[in-house]
């Protein structure tokens, strides 16, 4: 009995440290997690700080799309230097099998149909044959798409996940980045006043 009286009174405080300790790093993961939340993020998931903002687009040069056709004539590829020929770009990541990608297209088409900026593409990690059929069912607004199958320029771009809308302005610099599906709010809020102000440098 008194064997077993002090087996418990010794065991007793050390199971209480181990709990204590294992809490630790709990509260230090939510403390860090909540200071990411409101310091990159700062409530907005669209927001993501990119350290391509203010610089030059990356110096890229991606294949055109395998027999992506508008208007009888095939499809250019797409390269850094076709961004800085003095209109501003909207650069957009995308793929056919990306559920959100679908959702935000008609705001694409509809961008494209204004004419105040061109639409181009980077078809990011898809099949030839797929992404042309997502085009053939949807319609196209790129003026030019690029093939990224290996996904090293969405990684040049600095993407999260795609879809991924970039804002260029007629010199190549990156002035905004979009992180999701875009939405009517969005290019009302958001994309078109940065559109505006880059159709102005």
């Amino acid at each position: 009995m008194n064997d077993q009286a002090s087996t418990t009174s010794v065991d007793e405080p050390r199971g209480g440290g181990s709990v204590g300790l294992a809490v630790v790093p709990l509260v230090v993961f939510i403390a860090l997690a909540t200071v990411f939340y409101f310091g990159l993020y700062r409530g907005d998931p669209s927001y993501i700080p990119s350290a391509l903002i203010g610089k030059p687009a990356p110096a890229f040069e991606l294949a055109p799309l395998e027999e992506l056709k508008a208007d009888g004539k095939p499809v250019p590829g797409l390269k850094s230097d076709d961004l800085r020929k003095g209109k501003v770009s909207l650069v957009n990541v995308w793929a056919s099998w990306c559920g959100p990608c679908r959702l935000e297209h008609p705001i694409l088409m509809q961008l494209a149909e204004r004419g105040a900026v061109d639409v181009v593409g980077i078809n990011y990690k898809d099949s030839a044959e797929n992404a042309r059929r997502f085009l053939g069912m949807l319609g196209n607004p790129y003026k030019a798409v690029g093939v990224d199958r290996n996904g090293k320029a969405a990684i040049e771009w600095g993407v999260h996940g795609v879809p991924e809308t970039f804002v260029v302005d007629g010199k190549g610099t990156v002035v905004y980045k979009y992180i999701g599906p875009l939405s009517d709010a969005a290019v009302r809020e958001k994309l078109m006043p940065e559109i505006e102000k880059a159709a102005k440098q």
